[in-house]
């Protein structure tokens, strides 16, 4: 479980700017969560709160994960982020390499990974030689590959093309259906938040607030306009221009 009681503030601006005040959300293990609101709601803010790369102002994130464990992060950006000197494989086996493995298990892990993303093949390829799609395919794999008890991403694939993000909304539920790891998923687009996710918190106003948490309790694979799935959407849509008091509702 992983429990956000927090409040940021940037105090260095004239007057002090509040993203967001006393914010609470919970998150279940293996349970995959986007999280939507307008840009500059504070959502990346938050992701980066939960990843540890930035700190609330007050309170905090506690990881509470059924066996005591510390909780292992992996993070998935806009950018793909892939070292260009280093081909598909060695990328991947970074994470890896960083936590000391070597040999025949890291090959088997990192091997096992580029067959679940697809990608066996393109070992010995470069990232200038990959297209937008498959790069983000191998920052997936690098994330996965350490298996992370928490993955989180930020607006991964907000630069691809229709086709190519539809593409990969389905490689990355394949991959989470394989490991079920939690994932925190920031997205302004509510079609990819429908089709991904278990729950979609929506933040807004300012200081953002989650006005609604609204389960998305349909069977996968789901279709992409189906009239269960636009419901969501409208729902979802609605909460985002409703008015400043914070709110819940379940679906």
């Amino acid at each position: 479980m992983i429990s956000i009681r927090a409040t940021k503030r940037f105090t260095e601006q004239a007057g002090g700017l509040s993203v967001f005040e006393d914010l609470e959300l919970d998150i279940p293990e293996g349970e995959f969560v986007c999280i939507v609101g307008r840009s500059g709601c504070g959502k990346s803010t938050l992701l980066r709160i939960i990843g540890g790369l930035e700190t609330a102002t007050t309170g905090g994130v506690t990881f509470g994960w059924s066996d005591g464990r510390t909780a292992q992060i992996g993070f998935v950006f806009q950018e793909p982020g892939l070292f260009p000197w280093r081909t598909v494989w060695d990328n991947v086996k970074l994470g890896l390499e960083i936590r000391g493995a070597s040999g025949a298990e890291l090959g088997r892990r990192v091997n096992d990974m580029l067959d679940i993303v697809g990608l066996r093949g393109f070992e010995k390829y470069y990232p200038y030689q990959l297209s937008g799609g498959m790069a983000q395919r191998v920052a997936i794999a690098r994330a996965f590959v350490i298996e992370p008890d928490l993955l989180l991403m930020d607006e991964p694939f907000a630069a691809l093309d229709t086709h190519t993000r539809a593409d990969m909304h389905v490689e990355l539920l394949r991959v989470w259906q394989a490991f079920k790891k939690t994932v925190v998923f920031v997205t302004h687009n509510v079609d990819e938040a429908v089709f991904l996710a278990d729950r979609v918190v929506v933040l807004a106003g300012r200081p953002a607030s989650v006005r609604a948490d609204v389960a998305i309790d349909l069977p996968r694979p789901r279709r992409r306009f189906g009239a269960d799935e636009i419901a969501h959407q409208e729902e979802i849509v609605k909460w985002l221009g409703a008015g400043s008091e914070p709110q819940t509702s379940e679906a």
